[in-house]
């Protein structure tokens, strides 16, 4: 912990550094750590914005670039799983040790592009967004891939919207405002990025009131078993299907308008069991499986006070390794179940001044024990941070977590060899991030 305290020191005392060169701008946490925010529930708020820059210009068509250099300094009191960002803690039977790392790879660039509109509906503006960073695979840390972010085109108004491409799952749309590259994912908040065709539509019965509808069809993603000898994942002869209603007060209000939504999805996941499974029960050979995967979601965002805002969600379901949840496990290996699962999330935003604010949140997700025979039981976080606004192109902030994660292993006492059972000690780590961002 001797190293964890220095470095938080060192982080501090930077950032009162810098103090004495802020000047105030309207930037949000949301605008720095993402662009999956509370502000994308409506969507005449979440459509592609150009800001104030030209661009680029071809014919009818604006293309405007933007990017962000993003880098972390990071030490966990234990290591966590993938490192450079958090999804869980090992087992300390696995890993006890701590860690110090130092990562790039969360930069990102892309670019908006805005077209001519379509004579539908009154005229809709059409438009698209090619965004990538580099959290790829890679076996070198300094050799990373490219990872596709979004890719879609969209036609829009203020009523209805068309979006054909990879984008933010329908359901579960904020994200904890946290500074870890994983927003919780695994650790109570789901829903990601996938190839869809998306419709919704919006309307108003008063200028305090704004109703949105939205539903998709999306790409099969089956993350269970990627290396499993025998396992062949493929997808099933129909599309996941996820849906959103929500309810917004006072929309006017932009980020500080009350939205409250309800979601939910269902679709397959599918498997050709080539061989014996794992002992027990040692299943045989299964052809074409398909295995079900549900949810339903709630989610609320809501100002509290002139300086301080709440956001939340909750999920239950059953196969949510395809949406990062059920602690990434969505099929027992050796049962072949599915397991159900039960989380959400909550953090508060304080906006100290201007430039300065403070983040403070919790997530938990709980997979049901009795539908597998080992792995991870039980993850939560919680968090706290401080961000500071430096200019309107460079950020930085600190964060610290506390990280736990539960094992079970349920096979011990049956003859299996040792090195082939899983662990049972809990994994506990604070995790102290200081990150710095530069953006245009």
């Amino acid at each position: 912990m001797l190293q964890a305290s220095m470095v938080a020191l060192c982080c501090l005392a930077t950032i009162f550094a810098f103090q004495g060169e802020v000047r105030a701008h309207d930037d949000t946490l949301d605008d720095i750590l993402d662009d999956a925010t509370a502000t994308e529930v409506v969507p005449a708020t979440y459509a592609i914005d150009f800001g104030s820059g030209e661009g680029w210009k071809k014919d009818r068509f604006r293309i405007v670039p933007y990017g962000s250099f993003w880098a972390d300094m990071i030490y966990a009191s234990e290591r966590t799983n993938p490192g450079a960002f958090t999804f869980f803690v090992f087992s300390e039977e696995v890993h006890g040790e701590d860690a110090f790392t130092i990562d790039a790879r969360r930069s990102r660039f892309g670019f908006n592009a805005a077209g001519p509109k379509i004579p539908l509906d009154g005229g809709m503006q059409t438009g698209g967004r090619l965004e990538i960073d580099f959290q790829g695979e890679f076996v070198i840390e300094n050799r990373a891939e490219v990872l596709l972010r979004h890719a879609y085109w969209e036609a829009k108004n203020s009523r209805q919207r068309i979006l054909v491409g990879q984008h933010w799952d329908v359901i579960s749309p904020l994200m904890p405002r946290t500074l870890n590259y994983s927003v919780g994912w695994l650790g109570g908040n789901i829903g990601f990025r996938r190839a869809q065709f998306r419709y919704e539509r919006s309307g108003s019965h008063s200028e305090d009131l704004l109703w949105t509808l939205q539903t998709s069809v999306n790409q099969d993603i089956i993350p269970d078993f990627p290396a499993e000898p025998g396992v062949v994942r493929e997808s099933s002869n129909w599309p996941v299907v996820e849906a959103r209603a929500a309810l917004t007060l006072n929309p006017q209000a932009g980020a500080r308008a009350a939205t409250l939504g309800v979601s939910g999805h269902i679709g397959e996941t599918g498997f050709d069991f080539l061989s014996v499974g794992p002992p027990p029960p040692s299943l045989p050979p299964e052809d074409d499986t398909r295995l079900e995967t549900w949810s339903y979601n709630v989610d609320l965002s809501v100002p509290v006070g002139k300086r301080a805002h709440l956001q939340a969600e909750f999920f239950r379901g059953r196969n949510l390794s395809p949406f990062l949840g059920g602690i990434g496990q969505g099929v027992c290996p050796c049962t072949r179940n599915t397991i159900d699962s039960i989380g959400g999330w909550a953090d508060l935003r304080y906006d100290w001044s201007d430039c300065v604010k403070l983040h403070f949140g919790y997530g938990v997700d709980d997979p049901d024990n009795d539908d597998f025979l080992f792995g991870r039981t039980y993850n939560q976080f919680i968090f706290a941070n401080f961000l500071l606004n430096v200019t309107r192109t460079l950020s930085t902030g600190i964060e610290v977590t506390y990280w736990k994660t539960l094992y079970q292993e349920k096979r011990l006492g049956l003859g299996l060899p040792a090195d082939e059972l899983g662990p049972t000690a809990p994994g506990k780590a604070v995790v102290v991030d200081w990150m710095v961002r530069y953006e245009f």
